[in-house]
């Protein structure tokens, strides 16, 4: 028998190796993966007014909440905790925004979020207001925008977000892919985090159709399920989806566990991939922390009044998360140790801004003029805005006014003595769209009141209309056959008789599933501001109840 003399060094690489292949097959082990989620901030740098809805349905006291220094307060504190927490937003960072961030192109709240470290946002509807244009400028930098006037003026240089817009579901119809990325993948603690992002399907129906042209939005979740084999072969460990896209419960937004969540958002959890269990949303506002077929949905409310908390707990190359823990956190001033360079950050905006923003405009009756509607669908501020666009146009023969209530986006609000500033008024008009007056007969002004019931649809809303103008409707009957009458002055509507009116050039395009303000003939592209005529109205009613005291109704509903 021969026995070589380098056999015990073998068998010590043998026993080396098998201890190195056990070591290699062995599961890692878990770690926390703390992911902290906004949505809808829509540039409110400063706080604003929230009023959380309860278990009940019922209403808690309004409170002062929100804006970008509680936020940074908050991450700050955070993380002390976790040093690599991830920060992330499931939509509509800017868009429908405060002067003080809407008179800047939205540049300065793009910059602050460069400063707390964003790592990526779905895109949502409102980052399309100005146009696919503004938005690759807003992530991309420079200072060629459709808006001169406001772009790169508070600073001569914009250098463009540090963080990743992601729109799985957008596509560009020149080639067939993503017009920006699908998604993007952080590692963390060893683990790979892919986030994956998309916006409603129905995007179209909100955004100014000329502003969204070559574009297309895909179904949610199938854009979702298109990007997983992918993200996998780039290495994700887990995946997390951004879907600016939700729904709205009953439970009280503080409380975890909720399975009462109804809307959009559950059709489109319900078709996503298994693998994907944790879905943060957005757009519809509202505040949840539910389950969805196993699946962990939230979202924070909106104007950064709540921020949502993750810790995931993963194991790498498990596929999906072992536990996930949420929580939404009221954000005030106060609560935690102030983000002192953000500070600094929102008090130069605000000198920049300050004698916008500070002008008066007049003095209320009353305040706030709400914008919160009555079982009919009637709101004293949607009243105060369709007699404001009204009486601007006028003088070429406008004889009902319309706005959508997705168009006002806060109550109006004012200072000392009731006096409305520039920048209350706004913030309820943010979006700079113009006036068109056009021709509609009696019966598409049925349609277009028809439409507000619109089934199958994200879109549409409660139109308000203008003093003269009203109708009476009926929600038991069959959607389509609502309306059961129109009055004009004092006189019926007739369906085959041409009338003048006027609405914004959102609603002017088809906007919020009203197709036929698009077939409106003889039309005026005024070219006059919403928000100036709101202000002129506003300075014209000044000390006669521009807080508009109860008066005939407009909306009627029967039953």
């Amino acid at each position: 028998m021969t026995v070589s003399l380098h056999a015990p060094a073998r068998l010590s690489c043998l026993a080396l190796a098998l201890v190195l292949a056990g070591c290699a097959t062995a599961p890692s082990a878990p770690v926390t993966i703390n992911i902290v989620a906004i949505n809808d901030f829509h540039g409110n740098l400063e706080p604003s007014r929230y009023v959380p809805v309860n278990a009940e349905g019922g209403k808690e006291k309004a409170i002062r909440a929100g804006g970008i220094e509680a936020v940074a307060a908050a991450l700050q504190a955070w993380r002390k905790q976790d040093k690599d927490l991830l920060f992330v937003s499931a939509g509509d960072l800017v868009g429908a925004s405060p002067a003080m961030s809407s008179l800047w192109a939205d540049e300065p709240t793009i910059e602050a979020m460069n400063m707390l470290d964003l790592r990526v946002s779905a895109v949502g509807n409102h980052e399309f207001d100005a146009g696919r244009k503004e938005l690759l400028r807003q992530q991309n930098g420079g200072c060629d925008s459709p808006r001169p006037a406001k772009a790169c003026q508070m600073a001569k240089v914009y250098r463009g977000a540090k963080f990743t817009y992601l729109a799985g579901n957008v596509i560009d119809s020149a080639t067939g892919k993503p017009f920006i990325p699908a998604y993007r993948i952080e590692t963390v603690k060893g683990v790979k985090v892919g986030l994956v992002g998309v916006v409603l399907q129905d995007t179209r129906s909100v955004v100014m159709a000329s502003g969204i042209a070559g574009l297309s939005f895909e179904d949610e979740a199938q854009a979702i399920n298109r990007a997983i084999p992918q993200m996998r072969k780039d290495g994700a460990d887990v995946i997390v989806a951004l879907v600016h896209q939700g729904g709205t419960t009953k439970d009280h937004p503080l409380q975890p566990g909720c399975t009462n969540l109804e809307g959009p958002i559950v059709d489109v959890v319900k078709k996503i991939d298994p693998a994907v269990r944790l879905v943060i949303s957005g757009h519809t506002h509202q505040g949840y922390l539910c389950t969805v077929d196993g699946r962990t949905v939230t979202q924070g409310a909106s104007y950064g009044h709540l921020a949502t908390r993750v810790a995931m707990t993963v194991q790498k190359g498990a596929g999906v998360p072992n536990d996930i823990k949420v929580e939404n956190v009221l954000m005030q001033a106060g609560d935690y140790p102030a983000d002192e360079k953000m500070a600094a950050f929102v008090a130069k905006v605000k000198e920049s801004s300050r004698a916008a923003l500070n002008r008066p405009v007049a003095r209320l009756a009353a305040a706030p003029v709400l914008r919160k509607q009555n079982e009919a669908g009637e709101a004293p501020l949607g009243n105060l805005i369709a007699d404001a666009v009204l009486a601007a146009t006028r003088n070429v023969g406008a004889r009902i006014g319309f706005m959508n209530e997705g168009g006002i986006r806060k109550d109006l609000e004012a200072g000392e003595n009731n006096v409305a500033a520039f920048g209350q008024a706004q913030a309820v008009l943010p979006f700079g769209n113009t006036l068109v007056v056009m021709d509609l007969t009696g019966a598409q002004i049925r349609r277009i009141l028809e439409n507000q019931w619109k089934e199958g649809s994200s879109g549409g809303s409660m139109l308000q209309v203008s003093k003269g103008f009203s109708y009476r409707w009926d929600g038991t009957r069959p959607v389509g056959s609502r309306v059961l009458g129109m009055t004009l002055d004092g006189q019926p509507v007739q369906d085959t008789k041409t009338y003048r009116v006027v609405a914004n050039n959102f609603l002017a395009e088809g906007g919020d599933n009203f197709p036929d303000f698009a077939k409106g003939t003889n039309r005026l592209e005024t070219g006059l501001l919403d928000l100036d005529a709101f202000t002129d109205y506003l300075r014209a009613s000044e000390g006669q109840g521009a807080s508009l005291a109860p008066e005939a109704a407009r909306i009627i509903k029967v039953q």
